[in-house]
């Protein structure tokens, strides 16, 4: 919502929020068809990351139960 006092800048960057708090740039990324291999090498690395993370997270919880 623009107010009368905004100037460029400011209405911008509270758009820019707004959009990204709304995941819509990631979810049109997403619907695409075509992926390229940059797109697919970050998405393998994000998962990858995802990946240890949970085996550390399984880890863990199972050392604090012994």
């Amino acid at each position: 919502m623009l107010r009368p006092d905004d100037n460029f800048d400011i209405a911008y960057r509270r758009f820019k929020k707004q959009v990204d708090r709304n995941l819509v740039v990631t979810e049109s990324r997403a619907r695409r068809f075509h992926e390229t291999a940059t797109e697919k090498r970050k998405k393998d690395k994000i998962n990858a990351r995802k990946k240890i993370l949970k085996r550390l997270y399984m880890m863990k919880r199972y050392e604090s139960k012994l």
